[in-house]
């Protein structure tokens, strides 16, 4: 069999963590994958895979072998478009992540754009609010909210959103208003994070650094649900501007503290920089940039 396809299935196989998963990707029968990837360990003399009936898992050899073959295919890609010229339409398989809520009110709205005008593309998104290595876990393009660490990947800054404390009128109604970051300590807190009991929140006024450690009546693993917490009225969370801009809008739910706000966060596409970006790549980042740069949410 053809070297690069049996790299093709395999890659398919480790990143879909299934044979069936690879073979919908890749159109092709379940049995046919099963033998690529029998043919390509008996041709390294190297097993790739180890499988179980619930799940399948490169090994270590096969973890090596998963990052150059998604080098090489990439570098086949490059050459095939240099050939067929710039404006080559765009084809094959790509692969997005980003955070949970900024992909699903952002992101997506721009994956079901470029599908509908690049039928010969597939996508797979992965929204997790952790950062993901696009190199080492086979991602194309991905968003980073924050400040980024020297890296080899190129980025494009596309906005910026705030740290911004909320609340709902109804609670504010029979709590009163905070004016100063200490008076959070007499109000009910609401965290999004499982990692600790307390959270430090910091504020900024005039250069001078408040830290105050909130101590939260309730903790929730995700950003959605803190936000249902204090949309039906119970106390104050802190989240990013994006998250809540909807409920600002239709006033179920209002900033506090403005004036003590830390500086904006910027709102980075980064993708991997080779000697000249896939089309499937460069189509989808220009047409993600542009859509994020025009929505003021993400450039107040």
């Amino acid at each position: 069999m053809d070297r690069l396809h049996l790299m093709s299935v395999f890659v398919a196989v480790a990143e879909e963590e299934g044979f069936a998963g690879g073979a919908r990707r890749l159109g092709m029968s379940p049995p046919a994958v099963t033998r690529s990837i029998a043919a390509l360990e008996a041709r390294l003399g190297v097993k790739l895979l180890h499988r179980t009936t619930r799940f399948v898992r490169v090994t270590e050899a096969g973890q090596r072998y998963l990052d150059d073959a998604r080098r090489i295919l990439s570098e086949v890609d490059e050459a095939d478009e240099a050939v067929a010229g710039i404006h080559a339409e765009p084809r094959g398989y790509l692969a997005v992540t980003a955070p949970v809520l900024f992909g699903r009110m952002f992101v997506m709205p721009g994956i079901v754009e470029y599908l509908q005008q690049y039928p010969a593309m597939t996508v797979s998104a992965l929204f997790l609010d952790r950062v993901v290595n696009l190199l080492e876990e086979g991602f194309d393009v991905g968003v980073r909210i924050g400040e980024l660490p020297d890296s080899s990947m190129k980025a494009i800054r596309v906005g910026q959103v705030r740290q911004v404390v909320c609340a709902s009128p109804s609670y504010l109604a029979e709590h009163g208003q905070p004016n100063t970051p200490l008076e959070l300590a007499n109000h009910l807190m609401v965290a999004a994070s499982a990692v600790s009991p307390v959270v430090d929140w910091k504020f900024v006024q005039d250069a001078q650094t408040t830290v105050v450690r909130v101590k939260p009546r309730l903790t929730v693993s995700s950003n959605a649900a803190a936000i249902e917490a204090v949309r039906h009225g119970f106390g104050i969370t802190r989240l990013l501007s994006y998250q809540i801009a909807p409920y600002l809008a239709s006033g179920q739910l209002k900033t506090l503290l403005s004036e003590f706000e830390p500086g904006h966060l910027p709102i980075h596409v980064i993708h991997r920089e080779g000697r000249s970006a896939a089309a499937k790549v460069r189509t989808f980042v220009d047409l993600m940039a542009a859509r994020l740069r025009a929505d003021p949410a993400l450039n107040g």
